[in-house]
């Protein structure tokens, strides 16, 4: 049998494997007890989700917009968290509001040829804001009031059924992002 020796200690191979094992488990607990390998810090006590629809109340209005968000918002906790839809007393409620959906110009151009010089937006922007109420039954604690916002730039080329088909999606996939980063991984 082949011997081993490190720093004038004789190790025999069972002995490397059985100091191994022991440094490996006490690494998990170490890392287990700051971190969790699912990514969320929700509490495994946190079994139920309620998201309510959240009502779009801007001045301008997408049809859509309302519906889309509530879907889409729905969709990414239950996808990817092992919480289950409720209605009678969830451990989580999340509800809230669209309040403002604008569009505004962000650069601006002018025609040469124009008599006179016309001025038109080159690029515009569209940005959505969400209020969002969080309550945690679990973990009080976590609960929260928040305004999420976010923006698209975008062509004035587009028209608004371009616009309402790609950059609503890409606002609202943002928005949620931050939401569900706030709410699961507690960054």
């Amino acid at each position: 049998m082949k011997r081993f020796q490190v720093f004038n200690f004789q190790l025999q191979p069972p002995r490397i494997r059985l100091l191994a094992l022991v440094l490996a488990a006490l690494f998990s607990f170490l890392l287990q007890s700051c971190y969790s390998f699912t990514g969320s810090s929700l509490s495994p006590e946190t079994k139920t989700i309620q998201i309510r629809d959240f009502p779009n109340n801007s001045a301008l209005m997408n049809p859509n917009l309302a519906q889309q968000f509530s879907t889409d918002i729905q969709n990414r906790f239950l996808q990817r968290t092992t919480l289950k839809g409720s209605t009678e007393v969830p451990d989580i409620l999340i509800e809230g509001e669209i309040t403002d959906y604008i569009i505004s110009p962000t650069t601006i151009s002018s025609t040469v040829n124009a008599p006179g010089g016309n001025i038109q937006a080159a690029q515009n922007k569209l940005t959505i804001t969400v209020k969002v109420h969080y309550e945690n039954r679990v973990e009080p604690d976590k609960s929260f009031d928040r305004t999420y916002s976010d923006e698209a730039v975008f062509s004035s080329d587009l028209d608004i059924n371009a616009i309402e088909a790609t950059q609503v999606k890409l606002v609202n996939e943002r928005i949620i992002n931050k939401i569900f980063n706030d709410i699961v991984a507690n960054w």
